[in-house]
């Protein structure tokens, strides 16, 4: 007598479906080999979303330039001629060192927020790409975070020449940039994917995450000094992974200092966790964008 055959209920096969996929793709090399397959597409659509902003403007893409130019002078005025203020107090003040500081993390903080300010709406604004099921939709986040990473660029050269014209020379330590950029990266990408995905079923997400933006932004180093913070505050400081980020950006681009490395550490880590979950929530959600939009 042949022995019975036990099955699963069907609450559990899909329970341990489920699972399977959740596994499968939280092996990190899968996001890796999935940005190098589709990386033609991903430069030809990076390209598309720097065009698409300066399309119609009669200066085009020498708004990317003109725009930090601007800010920086405005920087320059204002907080080392008018307020006079210095970063380091047991430093040798220099005209426009404050501003050039300030500039340095605002290149970090402003690449992070146009790519998680713009991720809730970029699968809704485009429903004719979630429909075609061969296109490859998890590449929108990334092409955003390609042309927040070009202006990140052309911020960074000038930043640069400012160095120059401030210092008479560049920073000893700036060849570990894209070291000191990697975290930054990571994390807003795989925040991007995660939030990309929440957009198409929470539409709110849009105007949340707009609003924690801004929260986040006086929450982060940017405008004054980590060690000026009060103690009890300091620690709530510390939980915010773009503290060490802007921190890092600082000390490589202005101040001749390598990356603090304990702290390098966990920003890194912490932002491979958040790289790896936000690809597999968005691929796992991903087979239910057609059903909502």
């Amino acid at each position: 007598m042949p022995w019975p055959v036990l099955e699963p209920p069907p609450d559990v096969c899909y329970l341990i479906r489920r699972a399977a996929m959740w596994y499968r793709f939280l092996n990190p090399l899968r996001p890796m080999r999935d940005l190098y397959v589709h990386r033609e597409l991903l430069g030809q659509f990076a390209r598309r979303e720097i065009e698409a902003r300066y399309r119609g403007s009669y200066l085009g893409l020498l708004w990317s330039l003109i725009t930090p130019l601007v800010m920086l002078a405005t920087y320059t005025l204002v907080f080392s001629t008018i307020f006079q203020a210095r970063w380091r107090v047991d430093a040798v003040p220099q005209r426009g060192e404050f501003a050039l500081t300030l500039f340095a993390g605002l290149i970090a903080f402003n690449l992070f927020a146009e790519c998680v300010t713009r991720a809730p709406t970029l699968v809704v604004a485009n429903t004719n790409y979630v429909k075609n099921v061969v296109f490859p939709i998890q590449i929108l986040p990334v092409s955003a975070l390609g042309a927040a990473l070009f202006h990140g660029v052309v911020n960074v050269a000038i930043l640069l020449v400012a160095s120059l014209v401030v210092f008479g020379t560049l920073s000893h330590t700036l060849w570990l940039l894209p070291v000191a950029a990697l975290p930054l990266l990571a994390f807003s990408l795989g925040l991007s994917w995660l939030l990309a995905s929440l957009g198409v079923f929470l539409r709110d997400t849009t105007y949340a995450v707009g609003m924690a933006t801004q929260i986040l932004f006086f929450l982060t180093p940017v405008f004054y000094r980590a060690d000026a913070v009060p103690e009890p505050l300091r620690t709530v400081l510390g939980l915010n992974p773009l503290s060490n980020i802007v921190e890092d950006f600082r000390r490589v681009l202005v101040w001749s200092q390598t990356p603090d490395w304990t702290a390098w550490s966990i920003a890194m880590a912490t932002s491979a966790a958040v790289f790896v979950l936000g690809y597999a929530w968005f691929m796992i959600t991903k087979p239910g964008f057609a059903d909502v939009l």
